[in-house]
C-alpha cells in the first residue's frame, strides 16, 4: 500500500512532520513502513520558464540558444539541446503523457503556473511517496482515508473527511433505469448501481491527476479516474459500464458456465468455468465481477449514459478466480481481502458527487441497492482494567477512550461496551482492543517488566520421554538423526520390491501434492531413511549410520472415512564396518534400557519382501511384535544405487512405549566369591543359538547371575552338519559363597533339559 503523505495531509490538515518523523511514527503505531520516496530530494532551484526565442547555435548542429523568462528582471540566456525533461527529475513520460519525448516539458493550457514558479511544486513533485507493509487483516488499511485515520490517531490529530452531499439534479430515478439480481448471495454480497445522464467525457481536473499520478496511475478520463480516484481514496473498487450496452435494462450476477469465452478490456480472450462470478446483462456477461470489465460494455467518448457500480464480492472466491485467469489487477488486489460491505454505498456517493462537482453528467435519484444480509456494527465489553492487566500498563480510562474515539469507535456510557464499526473487521475480542491501546499509546512507552504469572512446573509426556531415551542411545551408538518426508511417491512400493496385493501399499493420496513424488502418505518408514543412505553411499562417506524417528499414517478404510492411525516408528539403517550383530546389539541395548529387552526374540521370518530372505527377523515379546531388522534385499539396495549389504531395523515405538517399565531394584555388591562353569555344547547347524540361550535361563535356577555365548565353531573337530557353541555360566549368592553340590545340580538339569533337545555336551 502506498500513500504520498500530501493526501494524507488533505484529511489530517494539521500534520506538519518531516518525512522521516512520519515514517517513524506510524511504523511504531502498527503501519510498517517498506520504503518511502521523497520525489524533491535533491531538487532544489528549478523554476519555470517562458521560452521567448530560440536561435541555432552557430557552433553546434545539436544545440540551440534560448532566450527564457524565468521571473527575474531581464531574460536569461541558456544553451540546450533539450534531449530530455521529465525524465531528469525521476519522473517518466508513463505519469506525465502530455511530456514530449523528446524535448523540454511546456506545461498544458490552464496550468496556472508563471515564469519563476518552483517547477517540482508546479509538477505536483513536492511530496512523498510511503510504502506499507499492511496485514492483510487490516483492509481498512488499504486506502488513503484509512491511512489518513492512522495518521490522524496517531500524531492525536483531527480527521477531517471530505462531505458527501448529492444534489441529484435530474428528476428521474435511478430504478426506472436499471435492475439488479443477485444469483449467488455468498459470493456477492452487496451490489449498488447508480446512474448518470448527459455524460461529458473529458479530461479530469490538475489536482485529480496530480494524485493519481502520485500513485503511479496515469490519468484517461474524468469517468475513469473518477473510479480510480475512489478505489484509492476509499478503498472501494468501482466500474463504469455504458448503459445503452447492457441488455434489457438488467444486471444479473451469476458464475459463468464451463467453456464459456469471455474477451476482457485487455483485449484478451478468456476461457471460464462454473466457479467464475460474472457480472451480465439480460443476455451476456460484461464483466468479471471484482477484476475486470469486458471489451462488449466499455466507457467511449460517445457515451451518454453512464451506470455506476460498487459492490462487496467473497476475497476467496476473487482471488480463486485471478490466480485461474492469470489476470491480477488493482480492484482484485482489494478485493481478495474481503472488504467491508457498507463501504460500497460511500464510495458510490462520493463517485457521483466528484460527477457533480467535475460537471460530467447528470445524477439521477437514489440508487438501486440489494444488500441481502446487511452486516452492522457490532459491540465489545469494555474492560479497562483487563487490558491494562494484559498489557502491563496503567493507562487511564479517559486515555483509553480518547484513542478509541480517535480510531472511529464508540463508548456506550450504559451497557460499557465499544461500538466497532464495520470497515474494522479485525476487532472481535479483548485482546483486540488492548493492542489497540498499545500501538497508539506507544510500544516504544511501555516497560519492560517481569511476568507476574504464577511459576509452574515444566514437564514431558510419556511417549516424549521414551523418545528421548531412544534418541539418546541411537546417538550413543554413532547415529545421526535423519528428517524424512512424510508423503512421498507411489513408486516407493516397487523400490522396496513390495508385492502389487500386500497391505503396505494401502496408502492415503493427496488430494493436492506438490507433485506425483509427494502424492501419498507413507506407510513405512524406510523410503527417506534409505533415500539418505544413498546419497551418503554415493557421496563416498564410508561408514554412515542414520536414524530417524517418525510417524507412518495406516488408513483404517480406503477411500477414508476417518483420521488415519498415526504410528511412530524408530527406524535404523547403516551399512559399512557393521554387521547384523552390530544392528542387532544396537536393538537391544535400546529394549534393555526400556526394561524388556531380556524378555525379547529374534523370530526368523521372511515376511518383509524388502529384506533378505535368510537374514530377517521379527523382534517379538510374547505375542507381541515390537519390530524387524535384517539386512537390506540386494535387488533393494541396488534400487537406492547402493551396493554391499545394508542393515536396517525398525521398533514399533506405540508397542515399545506400551511394554517400557522402569522400576529398578538395587542390591548391594557382592559380598561372597562367584563360581563359574563353562558349557562346550554340539548341536545341529539348525539350532539357533538364542533358543539354547532361553534353555539354560530355564533350567539354571536362582543362583544364576550371567550367562554369555564366547565361541561358536564349525570345522574339522565337529561333525558334519553340527556346530559347536560354547557359554560362560556364572553362579553366585548374596549370603554365602556357593558349594560345587549347590552348583552341579543346576548344570545336570542344563544338560538334561538341552539332551531332550538333541543338544550334547561336547566330548
Amino acid at each position: 500500500m502506498n500513500t504520498p503523505i500530501s493526501w494524507i495531509k488533505a484529511y489530517v490538515p494539521d500534520l506538519d512532520v518531516t518525512p522521516q518523523e512520519f515514517v517513524d511514527k506510524i511504523t511504531l503505531s502498527g503501519s510498517h513502513v517498506e520504503n518511502y520516496n521523497q520525489y524533491d530530494k535533491n531538487l532544489e532551484k528549478i523554476v519555470v520558464g517562458k521560452v521567448l526565442s530560440i536561435e541555432k547555435h552557430p557552433d553546434a548542429d545539436k544545440l540551440v540558444i534560448c532566450q527564457v523568462d524565468v521571473g527575474e528582471n531581464d531574460p536569461i540566456q541558456i544553451v540546450t539541446g533539450a534531449s530530455s525533461a521529465i525524465e531528469e527529475l525521476g519522473s517518466s513520460r508513463e505519469l506525465y503523457p502530455e511530456a514530449p519525448e523528446d524535448g523540454i516539458y511546456i506545461f498544458p493550457d490552464g496550468a496556472g503556473v508563471k515564469p519563476g514558479d518552483d517547477a517540482v511544486k508546479a509538477l505536483g513533485l513536492d511530496d512523498t511517496n510511503v510504502e506499507y507493509e499492511i496485514t492483510s487483516n487490516r483492509v481498512d488499511c488499504f486506502s488513503i482515508i484509512g491511512m489518513a485515520r492512522e495518521a490522524a490517531a496517531t500524531f492525536d490529530l483531527d480527521l477531517k473527511l471530505p462531505e458527501v452531499n448529492l444534489k441529484e439534479a435530474s428528476k428521474e430515478k435511478t430504478e426506472d433505469y436499471i435492475s439488479v439480481d443477485i444469483q449467488d448471495t455468498k459470493l456477492c454480497k452487496r451490489y449498488i448501481g447508480r446512474v448518470v445522464k448527459n455524460v461529458k467525457i473529458g479530461p479530469s481536473p490538475k489536482w485529480m491527476q496530480d494524485r493519481l499520478r502520485s500513485q503511479g496511475i496515469r490519468a484517461i478520463n474524468n469517468i475513469v479516474d473518477i473510479t480510480n480516484y475512489v478505489m484509492e481514496e476509499m478503498g472501494q473498487p468501482m466500474h463504469a459500464f455504458d448503459l445503452s450496452t447492457i441488455a434489457d435494462s438488467k444486471i444479473v450476477v451469476r458464475c459463468a458456465k464451463d467453456g464459456d469465452k469471455f474477451t476482457t478490456l485487455d483485449g484478451v480472450e478468456r476461457e471460464l468455468d462454473k466457479d467464475v462470478l460474472m457480472i451480465c446483462d439480460g443476455e451476456k456477461e460484461v464483466a468479471i465481477a471484482g477484476i475486470m470489465g469486458g471489451e462488449n460494455s466499455m466507457v467511449t467518448e460517445s457515451m451518454d449514459t453512464l451506470l455506476f457500480e460498487a459492490a462487496c464480492f467473497d476475497g476467496n472466491s476473487i482471488r480463486k478466480t485471478e490466480r485461474r485467469l492469470g489476470l491480477r489487477t488493482d480492484s482484485a488486489g482489494k478485493f481478495e481481502k474481503g472488504l467491508d460491505p457498507n463501504l460500497a454505498e460511500e464510495a458510490i456517493n462520493r463517485a457521483c458527487q466528484l460527477v457533480e462537482e467535475m460537471g460530467c453528467g447528470e445524477v439521477l435519484k437514489g440508487s438501486v441497492d440489494v444488500y441481502p444480509e446487511p452486516v452492522e456494527p457490532w459491540k465489545l465489553p469494555y474492560e479497562p482494567e483487563k487490558m491494562n492487566a494484559l498489557l502491563g500498563l496503567d493507562i487511564p480510562v479517559e486515555t483509553q477512550l480518547h484513542i478509541y474515539d480517535r480510531l472511529g469507535l464508540t463508548y456506550n456510557e450504559e451497557d460499557k461496551t465499544l461500538t466497532i464499526p464495520t470497515f474494522r473487521q479485525d476487532l472481535r475480542c479483548m485482546a483486540d482492543l488492548a493492542e489497540e491501546i498499545a500501538r497508539i499509546y506507544g510500544y516504544d512507552r511501555i516497560p519492560s517488566t517481569l511476568p507476574t504469572t504464577n511459576a509452574g512446573i515444566g514437564g514431558i509426556s510419556y511417549n516424549e520421554g521414551i523418545n528421548r531415551i531412544v534418541r539418546s542411545l541411537a546417538e550413543e551408538n554413532g547415529f545421526s538423526q535423519a528428517m524424512c518426508y512424510s508423503f512421498e511417491s507411489p513408486k516407493v512400493f516397487d523400490k522396496l520390491l513390495i508385492p502389487e496385493d500386500s497391505i503396505m501399499r494401502h496408502a492415503i493420496k493427496i488430494t493436492n501434492p506438490l507433485g506425483e513424488d509427494f502424492s501419498i502418505m507413507r506407510t513405512l518408514p524406510l523410503n527417506g531413511l534409505l533415500t539418505s543412505l544413498s546419497i551418503n553411499y554415493n557421496r563416498r562417506n564410508k561408514d554412515v549410520r542414520l536414524y530417524e524417528l517418525g510417524k507412518v499414517y495406516l488408513p483404517k478404510e480406503l477411500p477414508l472415512r476417518e483420521l488415519p492411525n498415526e504410528k511412530e516408528r524408530l527406524a535404523l539403517g547403516m551399512y559399512g564396518k557393521a554387521d547384523f550383530f552390530d544392528l542387532k546389539g544396537v536393538v537391544e541395548e535400546i529394549l534393555s534400557k526400556l526394561g524388556f529387552g531380556k524378555e525379547c526374540d529374534y523370530v526368523p521370518t521372511k515376511d518383509y519382501p524388502f529384506l533378505h530372505p535368510g537374514r530377517q527377523a521379527d523382534i517379538m515379546k510374547g505375542k507381541l511384535r515390537v519390530g524387524y531388522i535384517g539386512q537390506l534385499h540386494p535387488e533393494a539396495a541396488l534400487n537406492y544405487d547402493m551396493k554391499g549389504e545394508v542393515y536396517i531395523a525398525v521398533i514399533n515405538m506405540d508397542v515399545a512405549s506400551m511394554l517400557a517399565k522402569f522400576d529398578i531394584k538395587y542390591s548391594g555388591i557382592a559380598k561372597f566369591p562367584a563360581s563359574t562353569r563353562d558349557l562346550a555344547l554340539v548341536c545341529d547347524k539348525s539350532v539357533y543359538v538364542g533358543n539354547m540361550e532361553k534353555i539354560i535361563r530355564k533350567n539354571a535356577g536362582k543362583f544364576l547371575e550371567n550367562l554369555e555365548l564366547f565361541d561358536v565353531y564349525e570345522g574339522e573337530q565337529v561333525a558334519e552338519g553340527k556346530k559347536s557353541v560354547a557359554f560362560s555360566l556364572s553362579f553366585r549368592a548374596q549370603d554365602h559363597t556357593l558349594k560345587d553340590d549347590e552348583v552341579n545340580p543346576a548344570i545336570e538339569k542344563i544338560l538334561s533339559a538341552l539332551s531332550a533337545e538333541g543338544i550334547e555336551i561336547r566330548a
